[in-house]
């Protein structure tokens, strides 16, 4: 398993339309074979703020992600409603839905 947590900052007159734009990228995302898992957080305490918890089954399927139709009009949409680079941690799944996670 292969997890990803992103953590974006919205300009905040831009919050609407950045919701708008990554529930299409989420939904499609959830379609793809090699995706477990795609949650869209905003913080509680500053509403332009959001998390995304991304779980791919291999590493290889986050690559694929990045390539299809729809994260690229996300990429391309949002781009200029960031208040600064968004920033994501890469992680290897050690303790992950029922259990203990193999190689």
């Amino acid at each position: 398993m292969y997890v990803v947590s992103v953590t974006v900052w919205v300009k905040a007159e831009f919050v609407t339309q950045f919701i708008e734009a990554t529930f299409d990228n989420a939904r499609n995302t959830r379609k793809e074979p090699g995706n477990v898992r795609f949650d869209v957080l905003q913080a509680e305490e500053d509403p332009a703020r959001f998390l995304f918890y991304e779980a791919y089954r291999r590493k290889e399927d986050l690559g694929k992600h990045q390539q299809t139709e729809h994260y690229l009009r996300w990429k391309a949409a949002v781009a200029d409603w960031m208040a600064q680079p968004r920033q994501g941690v890469k992680h290897k799944a050690l303790f992950f839905g029922e259990g203990e996670v193999g190689e």
